[in-house]
């Protein structure tokens, strides 16, 4: 199991995009060979996530508000796409490197997401150099990762608030992205995006199991802890829509979409 969690390491690391594809695919090929009954690493093997130079990273706040309506705003839709699911890969394999001492089955898990978040990676990249253009140009933000390092110190933490706040995200606003552009005959990405969304269900309720075992091991009442989380990372600020149904599937329980429900202001 070391070697392998070095391999995910070097995933990691990896600054090429087509490289770290290449990686990931082929390491979490080596997972699903090994299976769940893999022991856990003994150690965590901690590491910075490679990147290439472009895109150039800014505050959010800076970032072009661009219209699907042109041909320009929805290559900037996709880049942002691409962009976040570059950082999804490196999420999953931190997952998978930084926190030790857990099930062989977690690691599995997010081996396996790093794969499929690799293929929404080179989907995305693909339908991006049918509109001529790369990944890296036009400028992104840093809020994914962001998360990513304020959650370090405990996979319970990483679990709550990186797939099911953030990545849950994109469960909640991807219907309302497809309508838009299905309005404007672009089925291409439309596509792409209901591929991502399906695979996305899954990664979210990975996050789920895990908090909730994370939860029941420590004797926590994960509805509790969850709505303490939010609170403590000043995450209670929750936009409608809510996308209940995808939210159900992906692991959250009646009482915790009430909560939310809550903060957003809407009904569950």
């Amino acid at each position: 199991m070391h070697e392998l969690i070095e391999l995910a390491a070097s995933c990691l690391q990896e600054r090429d995009p087509a490289r770290k594809v290449t990686c990931t695919r082929e390491v979490a090929a080596l997972f699903r060979q090994r299976g769940s009954g893999a022991a856990s690493p003994v150690r965590a093997c901690t590491q910075s996530p490679g990147r290439p130079e472009q895109p150039s990273l800014v505050h959010f706040t800076r970032l072009a508000q661009r219209r699907l309506t042109t041909a320009m705003g929805r290559a900037a839709f996709l880049h942002a796409l691409a962009h976040i699911e570059f950082n999804a890969i490196n999420l999953a394999w931190d997952a998978v490197c930084r926190f030790p001492g857990l099930p062989g089955q977690y690691y599995l898990d997010w081996s396996r997401v790093a794969g499929e978040e690799a293929c929404h990676f080179t989907l995305l990249v693909e339908r991006l150099r049918e509109a001529g253009h790369e990944y890296g140009d036009f400028p992104a933000h840093d809020g994914l990762w962001e998360m990513a390092e304020k959650t370090a110190h405990d996979p319970l933490v990483r679990m709550a608030l990186v797939p099911r706040v953030l990545e849950a995200r994109g469960l909640d606003v991807t219907p309302g992205m497809l309508g838009r552009l299905e309005a404007v005959g672009d089925a291409g990405s439309v596509r792409v995006l209901r591929r991502i969304l399906d695979d996305e269900i899954g990664h979210v309720r990975i996050g789920s199991r895990w908090f909730e075992y994370l939860c029941e091991q420590r004797g926590l009442d994960p509805a509790q802890t969850f709505g303490q989380l939010l609170a403590a990372y000043g995450m209670q600020r929750i936009r409608p829509p809510l996308n209940l149904p995808a939210r159900r599937q992906a692991g959250f329980a009646q009482h915790e979409l009430d909560l939310l429900s809550q903060l957003a202001g809407t009904q569950a």
